[in-house]
């Protein structure tokens, strides 16, 4: 897929959509969908990954007290996941523009053939000039099953349609030198990465009923721009903020995460792998080889274990000598036929260089 230079993927916080008391605010989610349509009029492609289920269930529960807290936000999701659409709906069909609800679990991303289904759906819906709205099905998806948050799936759902731009939308005004509270502190512009993680700077607090927090929007942009996809973190909350952040001004609102080098489309889905079904520990030289700036494909002499049980076409992690994590690839062949070939020479390759991608 060739990437549409204006394919714009938003992520909604909770935070961004609801009222102090984290009950939806329907004026926050008309000025979303107003801008969104803005976009649409001047020939911009969107996706959306909007949180807010469980908070919009929240509103309109009317039933008594849920002790288990995995039921009680299966229920709450399940009511306000048609809640959260209908408002999008009514906002969006203002502007003559419709959009659609995409619930995805983990286990679709996990599955090659779920991840392309998924995939063809929302170009589907790009093509016809819909809106997809995409957020976790809470319903059924629970403990392991879970994404960290929304901030992941929105880095997920940016490599899969490979965006032009991913912009995370909070309730705070971006990434801070030190915690936003103290008056000393000031908004990194332009994100560097080890400054700002070394140091320690990120801070922030959690939605009430959001999972995620600035830490893990921060290590969402710096793993997607890192493939070559531009990020922006910024506050949601702010009048016409998309408009600001994609007009091209010199010093836009936020932080602002560089693209690094692009990488090919089923690289980015190996690098995103929520999970693997085995690994491949190699020894020194094959790491080197790996590492060396010619492009090479992981033989079979220089795996030294083969770990768990794999098909041809999993995503398997690789491990150094010492059990760093080196990077992910896609096997050429099961677990059985690569413990057959490990450690032999002249074997064709376990990973190809394409199906590759190191840390």
């Amino acid at each position: 897929m060739s990437r549409d230079p204006g394919l714009i993927v938003i992520k909604i916080g909770t935070h961004v959509i609801t009222k102090p008391s984290g009950l939806p605010d329907p004026s926050l989610i008309a000025s979303i969908s107003q801008q969104v349509v803005a976009l649409k009029a001047v020939g911009y492609s969107v996706v959306l990954v909007s949180s807010g289920a469980v908070a919009s269930g929240q509103n309109i529960f009317q039933g008594g007290e849920i002790k288990d807290p995995i039921q009680r936000r299966q229920v709450l999701s399940a009511l306000g996941q048609v809640d959260l659409m209908m408002r999008y709906r009514e906002q969006m069909a203002k502007g003559g523009i419709q959009c659609a609800q995409v619930l995805v679990t983990k286990e679709d991303f996990k599955d090659r053939t779920h991840y392309l289904n998924m995939k063809n759906c929302i170009q589907a819906l790009i093509g016809n000039g819909i809106v997809p709205i995409v957020n976790e099905n809470d319903v059924v998806s629970i403990t392991e099953l879970m994404f960290t948050d929304n901030d992941e799936l929105a880095g997920l759902v940016s490599t899969m349609v490979n965006a032009s731009k991913l912009i995370i939308l909070t309730s705070v005004d971006g990434i801070f030198d030190r915690d936003p509270s103290d008056p000393a502190a000031q908004l990194i512009r332009v994100f560097n990465h080890h400054r700002v993680v070394e140091g320690g700077f990120v801070a922030g607090k959690k939605s009430a009923f959001g999972r995620g927090g600035i830490l893990t929007k921060c290590q969402t942009a710096v793993k997607i721009s890192g493939m070559g996809i531009p990020v922006h973190i910024a506050n949601g909350r702010t009048e016409g903020i998309l408009a600001a952040l994609l007009e091209g001004a010199e010093q836009p609102p936020g932080t602002f995460f560089p693209a690094g080098k692009s990488t090919s489309s089923i690289k980015k889905y190996v690098a995103q792998a929520t999970e693997t079904n085995g690994k491949l520990t190699i020894n020194g030289g094959a790491e080197a080889a790996l590492r060396s700036t010619t492009a090479k494909s992981l033989l079979p002499v220089g795996v030294t274990q083969v770990v768990g049980q794999f098909k041809k076409g999993d995503v398997v992690r690789i491990e150094g000598e010492h059990g760093q994590e080196i990077g992910l690839g896609l096997a050429r062949v099961d677990s059985e036929k690569a413990r057959s070939v490990m450690g032999i020479n002249g074997e064709k390759p376990l990973i190809h260089y394409d199906y590759l991608y190191l840390h």
